[in-house]
C-alpha cells in the first residue's frame, strides 16, 4: 500500500455525496451532491501533493464514489458503520496491517481550499512531538486535522471536538493554516472558502452552479 515516500498516510472518511452538505440548503440536492464530491476530490488531489504524506486511505460507504478517488491515487476501505470516529478507528486498523510504519493523520474531507503548503506546515509541526495533536477548525470549536500514532489514536470529532481532543491531551497545533482550518458547512463557511480559493474540481463545480465567476 503506498509508494509514494513519507511518514503520514491521510485517512479520509467519505460521505456519499448524495449525503453531504445538507446544511447548504439554498443549493439543489444535486449541486450539493456535485459540491461534496468536489470537496473531496480536491483533498485527496492536495494530499498527494503534500511532501510527507505517503498516501490517503479513503473510507467511504459509497463505493462508487470511493472507486473515483482510487483513481486519482488513493487506496480505499469500507465504512463498517457506527459513526466518523468509529470509521476512522477502522481506516487506522486498516492501515497499520498494512503499514505500521506510517502515522495515521484524519484529515475532514470538506477542505476545497486546502494548500498542500499548509498541510506540510502541520505535518512538520506534527512530526516534532510524537503525541497527539490536532488543527482547530476556522471557528475554534472543531476540528479539521488530528494526528496520533496507532497506539493513540482516539479520535473525538463531532459537536465541539477541538475541547474535546484537548482535554484527552492532545496538542492543538500552532499557525495560520488557513486553507486547513476552512472547512465547509454552511453558506458562510463556502463564501470563506471561495474567498479563499478553491481547488480545480470545486471551482468548476462552483462555476457550472454559478456561485463563481466564469473566468476565475
Amino acid at each position: 500500500m503506498f509508494t509514494r515516500p513519507g511518514s503520514f498516510a491521510v485517512l479520509l472518511p467519505v460521505k456519499s455525496p448524495g449525503t453531504g452538505k445538507s446544511r447548504l440548503s439554498a443549493l439543489r440536492d444535486a449541486d450539493r451532491a456535485r459540491l461534496a464530491a468536489a470537496f473531496a476530490t480536491d483533498v485527496v488531489d492536495a494530499c498527494l501533493s503534500t511532501d510527507g504524506v505517503a498516501g490517503v486511505l479513503v473510507v467511504s460507504d459509497d463505493a462508487a464514489f470511493a472507486a473515483t478517488l482510487a483513481a486519482r491515487g488513493a487506496a480505499t476501505c469500507p465504512d463498517p458503520g457506527g459513526g466518523l470516529n468509529a470509521a476512522l478507528r477502522h481506516a487506522a486498523a486498516h492501515l497499520h496491517d498494512r503499514r505500521p510504519d506510517l502515522r495515521p493523520v484524519a484529515l475532514c474531507g470538506d477542505l476545497p481550499s486546502l494548500l498542500a503548503a499548509d498541510l506540510a506546515a502541520a505535518l512538520a509541526d506534527a512530526a516534532s512531538d510524537p503525541g497527539p495533536c490536532f488543527v482547530r477548525d476556522a471557528d475554534a470549536t472543531g476540528t479539521t486535522l488530528y494526528c496520533a500514532a496507532y497506539d493513540d489514536f482516539e479520535p473525538r470529532f463531532g459537536a465541539g471536538s477541538a475541547a474535546a481532543h484537548a482535554a484527552s491531551g492532545a496538542r492543538a497545533l500552532a499557525g495560520e493554516l488557513a486553507s486547513l482550518r476552512r472547512d465547509v458547512d454552511d453558506v458562510d463557511s463556502l463564501a470563506g472558502a471561495i474567498a479563499l480559493g478553491v481547488g480545480d474540481s470545486s471551482a468548476a463545480v462552483l462555476r457550472a452552479i454559478g456561485l463563481l465567476p466564469r473566468g476565475s
